[in-house]
């Protein structure tokens, strides 16, 4: 299981951006019976575990007093521009109590459907939510697509071969991915229509939107020459 050391951190709110210009990352822990309590860890060190254990595998966190906790990484903040680690909760969880947690779906393989017949392969869930010991839970869920070899075909969640102990927690009809016919060059042309139909009702609500405004502005004006002659 990855270990990571943390620290405890005095830096809140706005102070925390002086621990990132040194290579710390801010973060939280919190849980069951656990008292939430801001922490710092190296960055590097975070994003190593971060690629091997994900939001869904267990990871051991010590603590600088020679506490650990099992927890798993959540809520794990970006810069929008660099994408690296701003933040993150590492949430404790008991090792026999269950979870629910969203795994991401892995598709492998290749759909003759769509290699072969033009297929449009529709990727409904990209995640599965399921119910499962912390233990138990998966790093990822691999789906094989080669399954799909006609136009038509799905795959349902009562079809995906889940790891021992791990059960999906939504219904078993749930369609997780399928391949649809591909679209005639009308049905493309049928479906570029409502865009261009709605952004003309836009120009033509601005026009109105601005007649109306210079008629309210003329409005006062005429009163004002009534009472003016």
């Amino acid at each position: 299981m990855p270990e990571i050391s943390a620290k405890p951190r005095a830096e809140l709110g706005k102070k925390a951006k002086s621990l990132r210009r040194e290579g710390v990352l801010p973060a939280v822990l919190y849980g069951e019976s656990v008292e939430s309590t801001p922490l710092s860890v190296a960055a590097k060190e975070f994003e190593k575990v971060l690629a091997e254990a994900g939001e869904t595998s267990l990871v051991t966190l010590k603590l600088e007093n020679g506490k650990t906790h099992n927890v798993l990484i959540h809520d794990v903040a970006k810069d929008p521009r660099s994408l690296n680690p701003i933040h993150a909760d590492f949430y404790a969880v008991k090792r026999d109590k269950p979870i629910e947690a969203n795994v991401p779906l892995a598709f492998t393989g290749e759909s003759s459907a769509v290699k072969n017949e033009g297929g449009i392969l529709v990727k409904v869930l990209h995640e599965l939510e399921v119910i499962a010991l912390p233990k138990d839970l998966p790093h990822e869920i691999g789906i094989d697509i080669s399954r799909l070899a006609a136009i038509g075909d799905r795959v349902l969640i009562r079809d995906i071969a889940l790891p021992h102990g791990v059960s999906a927690h939504v219904p078993a009809d749930k369609v997780v991915i399928l391949v649809e016919p591909p679209r005639s060059e009308a049905e493309l042309e049928e479906l570029e229509k409502p865009v261009a139909e709605e952004a003309v009702a836009e120009v033509k609500t601005e026009r109105e939107v601005k007649a109306e405004t210079e008629e309210a502005k003329a409005v006062p004006e005429e009163g004002n020459a009534a009472v003016g002659s």
